[in-house]
């Protein structure tokens, strides 16, 4: 069952829905009429045909314009139907066209990136603070782009006759810094706006709206959302998704059908999931910002599970002694992570640009999940060791 298209679903019409509904029932809204309830995990590689004219047809019709070939399935690698619902979900969600999967967030920023390239379009216009690999690929060059970095009012100027991308990403990683996506994507013209909207989700901002032509996930963190899968996803209009595809086809970047699957699932529980833990985010920042161990705090005005604040000791510390907290790497789980963004996430920024993007030597960076508050709030605060007779920290609504 269910691998007659990889599109099949979506010929199923839906009226104007509520995100938390959309959450629960896009890219499933055909399970029912083939007697099913969870989604099929879809694991084959390729896909018999007894017709290889018609095979022939359709991958022509695909090296055209990129477009999700309408049939049965003809290679992992062209799609697959279960990553496919995933997709249509995601884009319901974001409110574009189209959405296109990848095997890890970098790898869909790479595709973007390389779509750009091969319209000999390879200068990017960028803003920090960014994810620190995502600052690494533009700053190296790796993929042949040229950057450009400025502050938002500066974007305008920074444009040239090659520039292929604008990106931005708020709120920004790690120093949750919100930017005005509706004056950004004014600013950029015709040149397409990259929002990266991992922090934020669609529950909480859907960039598109604000003007913005691409939309970036890390679906690894709120989208899976359990620390379990490695995925990437942009949603876009049906244009740029074809070129993705093309670039996905050829790089060999592609979504494993459990991860699809794991994606799908972790979107059900999305908003609950993102209200629930910026609740509690809200909370320990209040906590913190009061706290005379803490020397700034900032918190988003949009909201969020992500918290970051400046101690007055050591970082390392404070890293070294959390027990209910786990010290790692990422974020968006449905347990609270906290990292030093210095050392780790953003270690691979030059010194002097990371700290003149605001992340300090002192910041932390907190996930907050799912668990108690007032256990969180224990675990932190023996974590920040005794108090000193330090000044009063400041607490940032960051824009």
């Amino acid at each position: 069952m269910d691998t007659a298209s990889t599109r099949a679903y979506d010929d199923v019409r839906t009226p104007f829905r509520a995100l938390a509904t959309e959450a629960v029932h896009a890219g499933r809204d055909d399970l029912a009429r083939q007697g099913l309830h969870a989604p099929p995990i879809d694991l084959s590689t390729t896909y018999p045909s007894y017709d290889s004219r018609a095979e022939a047809a359709r991958i022509d019709a695909f090296a055209t314009d990129g477009a999700a070939p309408v049939g049965p399935p003809l290679y992992g690698r062209l799609g697959n139907p279960t990553v496919a619902r995933f997709e249509t979900a995601l884009a319901r969600l974001e409110g574009t066209e189209s959405a296109v999967a990848f095997a890890s967030g970098m790898a869909a920023l790479s595709a973007v990136l390389l779509a750009c390239s091969a319209a000999r379009l390879r200068h990017v216009v960028a803003v920090r603070p960014l994810y620190g690999c995502s600052d690494h690929l533009l700053t190296a060059g790796l993929l042949g782009t040229e950057v450009t970095w400025t502050d938002p009012a500066g974007i305008a100027d920074a444009l040239r006759a090659d520039t292929g991308l604008v990106m931005v990403e708020s709120p920004a990683n790690p120093t949750l810094a919100e930017i005005d996506l509706r004056a950004v994507a004014h600013a950029c013209g015709s040149v397409p706006l990259l929002a990266d909207n991992t922090f934020a989700t669609p529950v909480l901002q859907r960039p598109a709206e604000h003007g913005a032509r691409l939309v970036l996930h890390s679906a690894t963190k709120y989208l899976g959302g359990h620390g379990d899968v490695l995925a990437g996803v942009v949603a876009c209009d049906e244009e740029f998704a074809g070129r993705l595809r093309q670039i996905r086809f050829a790089t060999g970047g592609v979504l494993h059908p459990l991860a699809g699957y794991l994606l799908l699932r972790g979107l059900s529980t999305l908003p609950v999931r993102v209200r629930a833990a910026s609740a509690s985010a809200a909370e320990l920042a209040r906590r913190l910002g009061a706290d005379p161990r803490v020397a700034r705090v900032r918190y988003p005005r949009l909201g969020g599970a992500m918290v970051a604040f400046e101690v007055h000791g050591d970082p390392h510390e404070v890293i070294s002694r959390v027990r209910l907290v786990t010290p790692a790497v990422s974020l968006g789980s449905v347990d609270t992570l906290i990292q030093h963004p210095a050392s780790i996430s953003h270690r691979i920024v030059d010194a002097d640009d990371r700290r003149g993007a605001g992340v300090s030597d002192r910041l932390l960076r907190l996930s907050v999940g799912l668990e108690d508050v007032e256990d969180l709030w224990a675990d932190l605060d023996q974590a920040l060791g005794r108090p000193t007779r330090t000044p009063r920290p400041l607490q940032e609504a960051v824009r």
